[in-house]
């Protein structure tokens, strides 16, 4: 799997998890599927970081982001 492509899908678990936290929490349940999610998110970002040379420099991110997206969709 591409680094870049790993990176963008951690980013995508993690930030579509959190409104499932906060729904869980909300209504007094464990957030389970939210808390696998973010373990999962985390850990494509860990090994995206550690695969790619100088990892993901925080203003490179949305610039890695266009790129996949326009890799997968053209």
């Amino acid at each position: 799997m591409d680094p870049d492509l790993a990176f963008i899908i951690g980013i995508i678990l993690t930030v579509f998890s959190i409104p499932s936290i906060m729904s869980a929490i909300t209504e007094g349940r464990a957030p389970r599927v939210a808390a696998f999610a973010i373990i999962a998110g985390g850990a494509l970002m860990v090994w995206s970081i550690s695969e790619k040379p100088g990892g993901y420099p925080i203003e490179d991110i949305p610039d890695t982001f266009v790129r996949v997206v326009a890799k997968y969709l053209t």
